[in-house]
C-alpha cells in the first residue's frame, strides 16, 4: 500500500474517538497488550515520561521533549488527537515519523491488526512504541490519551509520572465529579515511580496521595514549589519571571509560545524536569546540574526557551492570519474555556469575532456560559460525525445570550467572520480541536 491507501485502511477500519466519539473507546488494556506482545514489547525498550490530566498535558508533554533535546537526548514525543497529518501524533526530535515507516508498519503487522481489531488510538499508539523502540530513543515523552487507568498508555512503566490538573471533561466516560475523575487519572501512577501533580486541588489532592501512598510512590505538587508569573508578551512569545520556593529562580524566561494557560503548564513543565534530573541524569551520564533549566536555557541574551521551535507544536493559541488577527486555540472544556476568555478581556466587544464550533457528545451549556455575549459568533460544525449540527449549536447559544449565524463549514465561518472584522479586529478560532484543523 501506498501512505494515502494506508490512511485510508485505517480510518475505515479502525474506530476512532476523533470521529465518533465513546464508542471508540475501549475499557481494558487488552487490545494494546495484544499488540505489545506482538510487537516484541516495545514499550520496554525505551525510557518515558508519562503526562496526563485534564487540561495542559499535551503542553507539558511538548516543553517535557523539548527540554529533553536540549539535553543532548533523542527524543520521541507521542501525542493526540492530531490536527492535519497523523503523523504529528508521532515525532522524534519534532520530525514526524516518515510515511514509509507507517506504511511499512501497518503491511507488515495487518494480520495481527485485523485479528486485534484494536481501536484507531490503540494502533496509533503501538506504532509509536514500535518506531520509537526501533529508532532506539534515549526517551519518549507519551501524553494520556484520555483519563490515565485505562488508557492503552498505560502500559508503560516510566521514569516519571504527571498528571497537569483535574477538571471536568469526558464525563460520561471518566465520571461525574473531580473526585472520580482524579481516581482515572491517578491510574497512571506506578510503584515507586515519581509522580508530580501540577495543580493543588481541595477535592482532587487527596486523591493523588492516598494513590501514591499505596504504590510507594514519591509525590510532589509542582504549584507548591513554583510560581510562574507572566511578565510581558505578545501574539508569539511570553517572558516570564520564574520562582522557586518564593524566591526569584530565572528571571526573564522568553518562551516561544503564548496563551493564558502556559504559566501552570511551565511551572508543571519544570518541576517534573527537576525531578526527572535528580532521579534519571545519571542513567545518561549526566549530573542533575549539567542539565538544569539555567543551563538549557542559557543565551546571549538572557534565558530562551525555544519549545515550540524544537517540537512543531501547533493549534494552541496559534495566529494564523494579520488585519484581522486570527488566532487558534483548540480550548474544548469548560476550564480551559474561562481561561481563554479572561486572557482576552481587554479587546473590546465590538472588535471581538468569534468561530466557534463543538461536538455534539458533550454537554453545550457549560461551554456556551463560558462565552462573553457581546461578541460576534459564527457558528459551525466540524467536518466529523461528531460534530454538532451548527444551526443546532445556535440555537442553544441564543438560550445564553450569544448572536451570531450558522455556516455549513467551518472555512465558511471563518470567511464571514474575516469579510466582517475590520483590520484591528481578532477573530477567535476554538470549542474544539477539530474545528481548529480545520483552519490551520
Amino acid at each position: 500500500m501506498k501512505y494515502a491507501e494506508t490512511l485510508r485502511y485505517l480510518y475505515d477500519r479502525l474506530p476512532m474517538f476523533q470521529r465518533i466519539g465513546p464508542a471508540a473507546y475501549k475499557k481494558d488494556l487488552t487490545n494494546i497488550q495484544a499488540l505489545c506482545a506482538h510487537l516484541g514489547e516495545p514499550h520496554k525498550r525505551f525510557a518515558s515520561l508519562h503526562v496526563g490530566g485534564t487540561n495542559g498535558k499535551g503542553s507539558v508533554s511538548h516543553f517535557l521533549a523539548a527540554l529533553c533535546q536540549l539535553a543532548g537526548l533523542k527524543t520521541g514525543l507521542h501525542i493526540s488527537p492530531h490536527y492535519k497529518d497523523f503523523r504529528e501524533r508521532i515525532k522524534i526530535n519534532g520530525c514526524y515519523i516518515p510515511r514509509n515507516q507507517v506504511v511499512a508498519f501497518v503491511t507488515r503487522n495487518r494480520q495481527a491488526i485485523e485479528a486485534i481489531s484494536p481501536s484507531f488510538f490503540e494502533l496509533s499508539v503501538a506504532m509509536a512504541f514500535d518506531y520509537f523502540a526501533r529508532q532506539k530513543v534515549d526517551i519518549a515523552v507519551v501524553e494520556v490519551g484520555l483519563g490515565g487507568r485505562l488508557d492503552s498508555t498505560n502500559i508503560l512503566t516510566p521514569l516519571l509520572s504527571i498528571i497537569t490538573n483535574i477538571g471536568y471533561d469526558h464525563q460520561n466516560i471518566l465520571g461525574h465529579t473531580l473526585e472520580l475523575i482524579a481516581g482515572e487519572k491517578a491510574g497512571i501512577i506506578k510503584p515507586g515511580v515519581p509522580v508530580v501533580i501540577g495543580e493543588t486541588h481541595p477535592e482532587s489532592a487527596p486523591v493523588f496521595q492516598r494513590k501514591a501512598e499505596e504504590t510507594g510512590s514519591p509525590l510532589i505538587f509542582a504549584d507548591q514549589v513554583y510560581q510562574v508569573i507572566e511578565v510581558s508578551s505578545d501574539w508569539n512569545n511570553t517572558v516570564y519571571d520564574v520562582y522557586r520556593h518564593g524566591q526569584l529562580f530565572i528571571p526573564r524566561l522568553k518562551v516561544d509560545v503564548a496563551g493564558p494557560f502556559q504559566t501552570r503548564n511551565l511551572a508543571t513543565a519544570l518541576q517534573a524536569w527537576e525531578v526527572f534530573c535528580e532521579n534519571s541524569a545519571k542513567l545518561w551520564g549526566a549530573s542533575p546540574t549539567a542539565w538544569s533549566i539555567e543551563r538549557l536555557c542559557a543565551s546571549a541574551d538572557g534565558f530562551f526557551f525555544p519549545a515550540r521551535q524544537l517540537t512543531r507544536f501547533i493549534g494552541r493559541w496559534q495566529i494564523i492570519g494579520h488585519r484581522p488577527t486570527i488566532l487558534c486555540d483548540s480550548a474544548h472544556n469548560e476550564p480551559a474555556l474561562q481561561l481563554l476568555w479572561k486572557h482576552l478581556s481587554n479587546v473590546p466587544p465590538e472588535r471581538l469575532h468569534v468561530v466557534f464550533g463543538m461536538v455534539s457528545d458533550k454537554d453545550a451549556a457549560p461551554l456556551l456560559a463560558c462565552l462573553p455575549s457581546a461578541a460576534r459568533y459564527y457558528f459551525a460544525k466540524a467536518n466529523i460525525p461528531r460534530g454538532l449540527d451548527a444551526e443546532l449549536l445556535r440555537e442553544r447559544a441564543a438560550a445564553f445570550g450569544l448572536r451570531g449565524k450558522a455556516y455549513r463549514s467551518v472555512r465558511q465561518a471563518l470567511g464571514a467572520a474575516k469579510r466582517a472584522a475590520a483590520p484591528e479586529d481578532l477573530i477567535v478560532v476554538t470549542g474544539s480541536i477539530f474545528v481548529v484543523a480545520e483552519v490551520l
